[in-house]
């Protein structure tokens, strides 16, 4: 397994990661502890998770992934191989989330709660990665657009400086070791890096976004920062929710699949994204190739990329996802990709 660097920190992660959002919804604790048994055998130590988790977000199943990944740790006393991640809700209406019942947001006092949270979940006493799920500040997210600047929403917003100021403890108490954020902008993002820097404060490792053959507009901007700045990306969808696998074409609804049980997704199947996407999956015949693993090599290879966030129902398919490793990405490949991201750029960010 390649090992790769998060940001300045010191720490190597696989080039692969495990998400684990399904796990406490579409997967059951026996099938999550097969995953994470499997994926920690084939290299992938890496373990991605939220306080919101499982997916869709709702009151009855939040923190449940982070409570199954805590089973695993007890069961097999096994902390100390895995890299674990997880992340803070930014300002939402899930109240759900505190035992107060406030509305969560990026300040001190969430902050604390959350970190405290997460780690009783996940039955240890320190996370590698904490990331910022979503910002404090108003942006367009999840495949909303456009961008609406709130004027209103400015003076009740918890700035970067404040936000890295309210982590710093945690850093300096071994609660967490690094920090990274979220469905970030280039703006967001620049302006973490240059708090840090200007006060000294915690710098942000990474930036988790989308990013797929279907969503490349991490590339508009971003993918200059994380090469540059040493911030680079975990992405997250490379499958684009499952759709690149070709398993929803012609509008197929597979038992058992995220789209069919919870009726999401609905921005794949625009008609620019399903034409892509069928351009996509007949490439991947043409060489021979499964549409998942070519899809997931391809996202793998940009340099930009610090790790590539796998998500899997069944270990079947996650057997199929590392095996993307096995898939190198040629110059003509490049070239025909290419050709159709212009026909059809971004369909479905």
């Amino acid at each position: 397994m390649e090992m790769r660097k998060l940001g300045r920190t010191g720490i190597a992660v696989p080039a692969l990661c495990l998400g684990t959002m399904n796990f406490g919804e579409q997967c059951d604790e026996a099938n999550a502890f097969a995953q994470m048994d499997y994926a920690l055998e084939n290299g992938v130590n890496f373990l991605d998770t939220a306080e919101i988790y499982a997916v869709p977000p709702k009151p009855e199943t939040a923190g449940a992934t982070e409570r199954i990944i805590g089973a695993w740790f007890a069961a097999r006393k096994n902390r100390d191989k895995v890299i674990l991640a997880t992340k803070i809700a930014g300002r939402s209406q899930q109240n759900y989330l505190r035992e107060d019942r406030s509305f969560p947001e990026l300040n001190a006092r969430h902050i604390a709660l959350g970190i405290d949270g997460s780690l009783k979940r996940l039955k240890t006493d320190y996370i590698d990665l904490y990331q910022l799920h979503w910002p404090d500040r108003p942006v367009a997210l999840f495949g909303a657009t456009p961008f609406v600047h709130q004027e209103n929403r400015i003076a009740n917003e918890n700035s970067p400086r404040a936000t890295l100021e309210a982590l710093q403890p945690f850093i300096k108490a071994g609660k967490i070791r690094a920090v990274g954020l979220s469905n970030e902008t280039a703006w967001g993002t620049m302006r973490f890096l240059q708090e840090a820097e200007a006060h000294g404060l915690p710098r942000m490792a990474c930036v988790q976004n989308g990013y797929s053959l279907v969503n490349r507009v991490y590339e508009i901007s971003l993918a200059e920062i994380a090469m540059r700045e040493d911030c680079g990306l975990l992405a997250y969808s490379p499958l684009g929710q499952g759709f690149l696998s070709g398993k929803y074409m012609h509008g197929a609804l597979p038992a058992g699949a995220r789209r069919t049980l919870f009726n999401r997704q609905q921005r794949y199947e625009r008609p620019p994204g399903v034409k892509a996407i069928e351009a996509y999956v007949g490439l991947a015949r043409d060489y021979g190739l499964d549409p998942s693993q070519m899809a997931l090599a391809y996202v793998t290879s940009r340099p930009f990329v610090t790790s590539n966030i796998l998500g899997a129902t069944t270990l079947e398919q996650l057997k199929t996802d590392i095996g993307s490793l096995q898939v190198k990405i040629t110059p003509e490949m490049e070239a025909r990709f290419d050709a159709v991201h212009h026909e059809w750029p971004n369909p479905a960010y």
